[in-house]
């Protein structure tokens, strides 16, 4: 089995965020730790999405930084060498965008993210070596397979619409609050139908240290469909809640990964630092390594003092 290295995750699955497919399967990729497309070439998109790098575009290297030797490709006997046509900046940033729309004001852009489905293949949610190559890769522990795998059964009984379902969100609640876990994260907003949700505005800077708020006061910023204001509060952020962490970003524009136009937000919302999807939750796409940031409204944070948050560390080593 390969050891974990932490610069590096095997991209051999990801999910379908353009058709909404579930799973699919990327071959011979690679994940290289936050190394996150910076939006530059496409318009000023703030999504920060993790890039895919094809190994034919990499080489290994040893203990001191040199191209392994042993790894290198040999030079081919015989055969003139043949040079490729220059690419040049201007090709490159011609290429983020639709063959047809070089020149609008309002361009159809083209990325990894866009062009997702033609990359990839459809990957079945119970095709069982997706799970064993998690494992085999390092990507994901054995606690962490167990435990989307317990939440997965919950969530499919509670589903099932055989009356158990409040019997199991407490069964799985207790469970969890043994071992100091998340409680189960497919609850509903509690904002009545008809009735606006609330906004709140913190105007929030990068470097700036928040507190996600208890899962229980976001539910209250939210309307039955899980939305504040139109931005979605998913399950994957509900292990964030309570957390203390850096503000990495603001976000006001980020690319529709179906129609590839620019989508300006009415209200700005944020990046928090090392926080992303783990895939824990995601019907049909367990353990994607892909790590999309999510983003969060201003309203569900709180700002806290770095003596504040030492505090609350040093309570949390003690308990």
């Amino acid at each position: 089995m390969r050891t974990t290295v932490p610069d590096l995750e095997t991209g051999h699955k990801t999910c379908d965020t353009v058709n909404k497919t579930g799973g699919r399967r990327m071959t011979n990729a690679v994940h290289l730790q936050e190394l996150r497309c910076d939006g530059q070439a496409h318009g000023g998109c703030q999504a920060g999405c993790l890039l895919f790098w094809k190994e034919a575009w990499l080489k290994p290297v040893g203990l001191g930084g040199k191209p392994n030797a042993s790894k290198s490709a040999t030079p081919v006997q015989n055969n003139p060498v043949k040079t490729a046509p220059r690419c040049t900046e201007q090709c490159v940033f011609a290429g983020t965008r639709a063959a047809e729309q070089q020149t609008e004001t309002d361009p159809t852009y083209v990325c990894q993210t866009t062009q997702l489905p033609a990359a990839t293949t459809l990957l079945a949610w119970w095709d069982v070596r997706q799970y064993w190559e998690d494992w085999i890769s390092g990507n994901v522990g054995l606690v962490r397979i167990f435990s989307s795998f317990l939440y997965s059964i919950c969530y499919h009984l509670i589903r099932a619409g055989i009356g158990v379902g409040a019997a199991v969100r407490w069964s799985y609640d207790r469970f969890q609050s043994l071992r100091n876990g998340v409680p189960y994260p497919n609850r509903s907003g509690t904002v009545p139908d008809g009735q606006p949700t609330p906004g709140g505005r913190l105007n929030l800077q990068p470097g700036e240290l928040v507190r996600v708020k208890p899962y229980k006061e976001i539910l209250a910023t939210l309307d039955a469909g899980n939305k504040n204001r139109g931005l979605y509060f998913g399950n994957e952020e509900v292990p964030f809640c309570g957390g203390t962490y850096r503000v990495k970003s603001r976000v006001g524009q980020i690319i529709n990964e179906q129609s590839g136009k620019m989508m300006v937000f009415k209200n700005e919302s944020v990046i928090l630092d090392g926080v992303y999807c783990e895939a824990r939750y995601s019907e049909m796409r367990l353990f994607c390594p892909r790590s999309i940031y999510p983003m969060w409204r201003e309203i569900w944070l709180e700002r806290v003092t770095e003596a504040s948050a030492q505090q609350c560390d040093k309570q949390k080593v003690k308990g």
